[in-house]
């Protein structure tokens, strides 16, 4: 006698995969804030590379996005048993 085979279940819940779309927006912000600053001719040197929003603001919430995406794969579905 054969076992009907069982459904195939996702290794995460909905709420996984809710939480890691979140970090990957958080993620891609990040380096969206990062980005620009440069300038166009080689000769100048513009300042606002170093300013506070691509020093300080940009890697921290690429940081915390990290955070948020190890988090959503530590935390426990309760669907996965």
């Amino acid at each position: 006698m054969k076992k009907s085979p069982s459904p195939k279940k996702f290794l995460f819940g909905k709420r996984n995969y809710v939480i890691l779309f979140i970090s990957f927006i958080i993620i891609s912000s990040g380096f969206i804030i990062m980005a620009g600053g440069g300038s166009e001719d080689p000769n100048y040197f513009n300042e606002e590379i170093f300013n506070f929003r691509r020093i300080r603001i940009a890697p921290t919430l690429i940081l915390v996005g990290f955070g948020v995406a190890i988090y959503s794969i530590l935390i426990k579905t309760k669907s996965f048993k």
